[in-house]
């Protein structure tokens, strides 16, 4: 199963579940590959994939588990989510100049992520079958969370203001 996120931001993405089924039209995916999305703000129909606008909390982790890859917008909340649940990840930026985001800032992103090994980038969504083989052959890097690192900062802080 593959589970495309867009995020709940108020901002459309359309061109990434273009490229989704342009793909399954393309057979470079499957019609038998169920494919579930996290459609967010942006408005799109299809007899290939099932859609939800949002979806509840326990739904969303519920698809993340089931996920054999997450296609995702190159959000920082949904990358770490996905890779803390061992899943292999695509991510692609939304852009400015589609009027997706604010600004680029989604390109640094994906760049530091794949770079390290952590996720496939989406850069020519034309080529997401490739991107797919992929992630399938991806040993995605275990992401390693400081938020511990973090509680013992803040408690530090706490215990000298205290």
């Amino acid at each position: 199963m593959i589970f495309v996120i867009l995020g709940t931001q108020d901002k459309k993405f359309p061109r990434l579940l273009e490229a989704v089924q342009k793909a399954i039209d393309e057979k470079k995916v499957s019609k038998k590959e169920k494919i579930i999305v996290q459609a967010g703000s942006t408005k799109f129909t299809s007899k290939d994939m099932e859609i939800h606008d949002y979806m509840p909390v326990q739904q969303f982790e519920a698809y993340i588990e089931k996920a054999d890859i997450i296609i995702c917008h190159a959000g920082v909340g949904t990358i770490l989510t996905a890779l803390e649940k061992g899943k292999k990840v695509i991510a692609a930026a939304r852009l400015k100049e589609y009027g997706e985001h604010v600004n680029d800032h989604q390109l640094q992103i994906l760049e530091n992520f794949s770079k390290k090994g952590y996720l496939v980038a989406l850069e020519d969504f034309d080529k997401l079958d490739e991107a797919i083989k992929q992630a399938k052959e991806l040993e995605p890097k275990p992401i390693k969370s400081n938020k511990q690192y973090f509680i013992k900062q803040l408690e530090k802080e706490i215990n000298i203001l205290g």
